[in-house]
């Protein structure tokens, strides 16, 4: 069984995070980022990395989006390494993180609701986020018809 480590991202793993976004944007699972994006919320970032190989098969983000609130985003494991829980450690690892900044409420904005409920999120109506609509969701393309659904989790 693969192992993996999980850590904060560093300049090293910038074109490994990209590589994993640029895969899940073109099957329409996530937005893609470009590389000044990445460059500059790089300690927003964690990534999971395999163990005996170096190689980066995981990454998640958390944003802080206002006073008390931030976002998990930009979720992704490499097919090869799915099924292992993965996720579920880089969600809980960005969750443990925005206490550590004493932020107790995170969002997600997701097409894996299941997912997400597992992990103790609710859905919620986009309108408690007008934060994270003025800031991002207006430079999305899908903006206004975005489909994807709203989770919360309290701590």
């Amino acid at each position: 069984m693969e192992k993996y480590i999980l850590r904060k991202a560093t300049i090293a793993d910038v074109k490994a995070i990209h590589r994993l976004l640029m895969d899940c944007a073109t099957k329409r699972l996530l937005l893609p980022r470009s590389f000044g994006e990445l460059y500059s919320h790089l300690r927003d970032f964690i990534v999971a990395e395999d163990e005996k190989s170096g190689t980066v098969v995981g990454c998640c983000a958390l944003t802080i989006t206002w006073e008390a609130l931030a976002e998990v985003r930009s979720l992704v494991v490499a097919e090869s390494a799915q099924g292992q829980g993965l996720g579920r450690r880089l969600v809980e690892f960005c969750v443990s993180d925005a206490v550590t900044f004493g932020v107790y409420k995170v969002f997600a904005l997701t097409y894996q609701v299941p997912f997400f409920q597992k992990l103790g999120f609710s859905e919620v109506s986009k309108d408690i986020l007008p934060q994270k609509v003025w800031a991002d969701c207006l430079k999305c393309p899908q903006f206004p018809e975005c489909d994807e659904v709203a989770m919360m989790i309290e701590l």
